[in-house]
């Protein structure tokens, strides 16, 4: 279980553990939290959003809307209000900050581009490293004039105007390059569409009728009509499954294993994930399930059992790509290991996600094949403690944390502070659930 740390939090001791029995409340989904604030920017009145997300990302995203007129505070109930200004944004005096979060840069950039103003937006070193040219492309072809660093690498100063429709087919799928072409889309002549390679999370087009957007769909084929109004909403966000997953494989490394966590998102294009777990021997049973402003949110209670192995490729790679860090975390301890393909995109994430999962996996004796595209990880393996680094992503600190917990010895994990890019108390509620 997750022991001391340095007083800057920088460093986590995780201890073995002997079980996970417990009720976690997960935090808000980051992804939803994201649109919510953009969209409530860009809307006419006052929104509300109990459990919006507590992730540092979420909060880069907040701190931009509010550089650009959009005032926002957070109510004494913890839930956060955002007052719309109106499809106008007023210009920012100074760039914009978005911290660690592609998902700021990726996603506003949509909106900044029909905007009568010049922005620059820039983020940390590790976000000043991944390559933007996704949303440049589509954003330039529209009428924007976006200028990068090389490779289309951050800051980026979007000198937006007037847009015209366009149909786009991004060679990747990206459902974040999908939400900024339909946030841009929003203001643009005509009718704008994106069509997928594979199905994405459809959070963006939920999201954007909940304010009261027409957004059609057909097959891959989204599509939005330019000069739309949004109104103002209230919601409550519903809990992140990404941040579950890191619950549920805990659960799943013990037999007998007993976790319930309430309120969680149940959307079908996220939800693949605990198909994937059911099928790996995670007994899972979902209750309580009600519909919050078009998005499922649902009970999980889960109970360890065998664990087997999986394959992810193809379409589950897509559905699974921010769960697949602890997938493969804990792959040595199922029965028949674990096989990721089609994964590229993980190279190209806060950190190159398949270098650190293969390096902190061999440093705690694991045996790993690296990829190009993916990893295999044989199962049956047993582990060791080892000081391990976070490599300054959230999600391979907590993934780590939760392999450590079958590891004979203690793990250090350096970096840990990391998590709080999405989930602040990752650490606290991992101790909360975890006997020693």
């Amino acid at each position: 279980m997750p022991d001391g740390s340095k007083p800057d939090g920088s460093t986590v001791i995780v201890r073995p553990a002997r079980g996970v029995r417990g009720l976690v409340r997960i935090p808000g989904d980051k992804s939803i939290s994201h649109r919510y604030a953009m969209l409530a920017a860009i809307a006419e009145g006052t929104s509300r959003f109990q459990n919006f997300s507590a992730a540092r990302d979420c909060a880069s995203t907040l701190g931009c809307v509010g550089e650009m007129g959009c005032q926002w505070r957070r109510l004494e109930n913890g839930a956060i209000e955002v007052v719309g200004v109106g499809r106008q944004l007023k210009a920012p005096a100074k760039a914009l900050d978005c911290g660690n979060s592609g998902s700021t840069m990726r996603m506003l950039s949509g909106i900044l581009a029909a905007q009568p103003f010049p922005s620059e937006l820039f983020g940390d070193e590790s976000l000043s490293r991944r390559p933007m040219s996704r949303i440049i492309a589509p954003l330039t072809e529209m009428g924007a004039k976006i200028e990068s660093r090389e490779g289309g690498r951050p800051p980026l100063k979007i000198h937006g105007g007037a847009l015209q429709a366009i149909h786009y087919r991004p060679e990747v799928a990206s459902a974040q390059v999908k939400t900024c072409v339909l946030f841009a889309g929003l203001f643009a002549e005509g009718e704008t569409s994106v069509e997928e390679p594979i199905r994405t999370r459809d959070h963006g087009e939920i999201a954007l009728r909940a304010f009261g957007a027409e957004v059609g769909r057909n097959g891959n084929i989204t599509r939005i009509r330019g000069g739309q109004r949004l109104h103002a909403i209230e919601a409550r966000v519903p809990g992140d499954l990404s941040s579950a997953a890191f619950f549920l494989c805990a659960a799943a490394l013990f037999p007998g294993s007993e976790l319930t966590l309430p309120g969680i998102l149940m959307n079908p294009t996220r939800a693949r994930l605990l198909d994937i777990l059911i099928q790996m021997g995670l007994k899972i049973s979902v209750a309580q399930l009600e519909e919050r402003h078009g998005e499922l949110a649902g009970t999980v209670e889960a109970r360890g059992a065998a664990w087997k192995g999986a394959t992810v490729a193809g379409a589950d790679t897509a559905a699974l790509i921010d769960e697949i860090p602890v997938l493969a975390a804990v792959a040595p301890y199922t029965e028949n290991g674990v096989e990721v393909r089609d994964a590229k995109e993980l190279r190209v994430k806060e950190s190159d996600r398949i270098a650190a999962v293969a390096a902190n996996l061999r440093k705690m004796g694991a045996e790993v094949e690296e990829r190009p595209a993916g990893l295999r990880i044989p199962g049956g393996q047993r582990l060791h403690g080892a000081e391990l680094d976070s490599f300054g992503d959230h999600r391979i600190a907590m993934a780590f944390a939760v392999a450590a917990l079958r590891a004979e010895g203690e793990t250090t994990i350096q970096g840990a502070d990391a998590a709080g890019v999405s989930y602040p108390t990752f650490f606290d509620d991992l101790r909360s659930v975890t006997s020693s």
